[in-house]
């Protein structure tokens, strides 16, 4: 069983930066690739970025890309994502996803599934 948890959301301004966290409990954490979604008001949930059990692959959205990284620390248990030139474009609330298949698109298929935090960009 893994439990994921996600912080370091909020308010930012156009142009600004923010680093989200993803941690996950449990002892095989690491053996799962993560994924990053997002959804804002009225749209579909979107694929952000996704990153494979050891790290050496990711995958980023064309929306994102060059802009967002995302990492992961395994001694941490915990996957980034660090967005920089954040765009109004950006505001929704953005969850990880855990799974041990790499690049799911459908949020509803993965294993496990956080709640969520919140980010908003102001231009």
């Amino acid at each position: 069983q893994v439990q994921l948890v996600e912080s370091g959301g909020g308010l930012v301004q156009a142009g600004g930066s923010l680093r989200l966290s993803c941690v996950g409990s449990g002892r095989t954490f690491n053996e799962y690739t993560v994924t990053w979604f997002r959804q804002a008001p009225g749209k579909e949930r979107e694929f952000v970025a996704a990153i494979s059990r050891a790290g050496g692959s990711t995958e980023y959205a064309d929306s994102v890309k060059g802009r967002f990284t995302i990492s992961r620390d395994s001694a941490e248990n915990t996957v980034y994502l660090q967005m920089n030139s954040l765009k109004p474009e950006d505001t929704a609330v953005y969850a990880c996803a855990a799974d041990l298949a790499y690049l799911i698109t459908n949020w509803w298929e993965y294993d496990y599934r956080g709640q969520g935090t919140q980010v908003t960009v102001s231009s």
